[in-house]
C-alpha cells in the first residue's frame, strides 16, 4: 500500500458480512479493525457525518500522525450511533454520490469503503483511494460520479470554501 495514514474501521456488525466493505477492508489487510468505542486511537480523525466541521486538506498532518477512523454502522441505527459521540476529532465527509448498490448515487449514504476513499482523496493520498476502490467492482464508479467535487474539496483553501463548493454541486 501507498503512504499514507492509516485506516481503522470501527465494526459493528449491524450489515450483512458479505456486504460489509469493511469487513473486506480487514481481510486485506487494508484497514485495522476496532470492536470497541473505547479503543479508537484518541487523536484519529472519525469519520462523522454529523459534525459541525468538514474535512479538509488541513487535515491531512492529523491523519498522517494519528490515522483515519469510519465507524462502520447501518445507516438505520447512524443516529442512534453518532448521538453519543466518539472520542477523537470529528469531521464530516463534504456531500459525495454514494456508487455502491444498496445506495447508488444517493447522497452522503456512503459505504465506509467509500468514506475512507473520499477522505483520502480530500487528504491528497489518491492513489491509496483508488486503490481501495479498485477491491469492489463498484469502487471506480465512486470516482467517476465524484471525480469534479472531490477535485475540487481537495483544492480548497478552507472549510468556508469547501462548504460553498459542495452548494454549488449538491444545491439544497
Amino acid at each position: 500500500m501507498t503512504n499514507g495514514p492509516r485506516l481503522y474501521v470501527y465494526i459493528m456488525k449491524q450489515d450483512d458480512p458479505k456486504k460489509c466493505t469493511s469487513a473486506k477492508l480487514v481481510r486485506l489487510n487494508l484497514a485495522s479493525p476496532i470492536y470497541r468505542a473505547s479503543r479508537l486511537p484518541k487523536a484519529s480523525l472519525i469519520l462523522n457525518p454529523y459534525s459541525q466541521e468538514v474535512l479538509t486538506r488541513f487535515d491531512r498532518d492529523r491523519t498522517e500522525r494519528s490515522g483515519i477512523v469510519a465507524i462502520d454502522c447501518s445507516w438505520e441505527n447512524v443516529d442512534r450511533i453518532f448521538d453519543r459521540g466518539f472520542r477523537g476529532v470529528n469531521r464530516r465527509l463534504p456531500l459525495l454520490l454514494a456508487a455502491n448498490p444498496t445506495s447508488y448515487s444517493r447522497v452522503s449514504k456512503l459505504s465506509s469503503l467509500e468514506a475512507l476513499a473520499a477522505s483520502l482523496f480530500i487528504l491528497g493520498f489518491d492513489d491509496k483511494a483508488k486503490q481501495l476502490l479498485s477491491i469492489f467492482k463498484w469502487g471506480p464508479t465512486f470516482h467517476t460520479l465524484n471525480k469534479a467535487p472531490l477535485e475540487d474539496y481537495q483544492k480548497a483553501s478552507s472549510s468556508d470554501e469547501v462548504n460553498r463548493i459542495e452548494h454549488e454541486y449538491f444545491p439544497t
